[in-house]
């Protein structure tokens, strides 16, 4: 993983993951080719867009218990902004907000 501005993290496969303020926690895209899903890049690692919608389901903290469903995040990327879509189960959900800063700390499991 290699910062490649305050906003992104280039990895393996032609990747690139942002900060998501609403699952505290990083989400990742495929951008130019490789294999699997691919989106749209503006080429600005400062105020990045991606293309389509970015949707990310995982088992969050009360997943799986009593039968709750999986946690989601649905949002567009747009010029740096993450618009949440009414679908995520988090607190910004139908909220706009600045990408924030990528979290230095974090790190891929397995990697240095």
């Amino acid at each position: 993983m290699a910062a490649i501005s305050k906003k992104l993290r280039s990895v393996q496969g032609g990747r690139l993951m942002f900060w998501c303020p609403g699952c505290d926690g990083a989400h990742m895209v495929g951008v130019g080719e490789g294999d699997g899903p691919r989106w749209g890049y503006n080429g600005n690692p400062d105020a990045p867009t991606f293309t389509p919608s970015v949707l990310v389901t995982y088992n969050g903290r009360d997943a799986g218990v009593d039968g709750a469903p999986p946690a989601v995040c649905h949002s567009f990327v747009t010029d740096g902004r993450i618009q949440f879509l009414g679908d995520c189960t988090h607190d910004l959900a139908g909220q706009t907000v600045d990408l924030p800063d990528f979290d230095p700390e974090y790190q891929i499991t397995g990697e240095a």
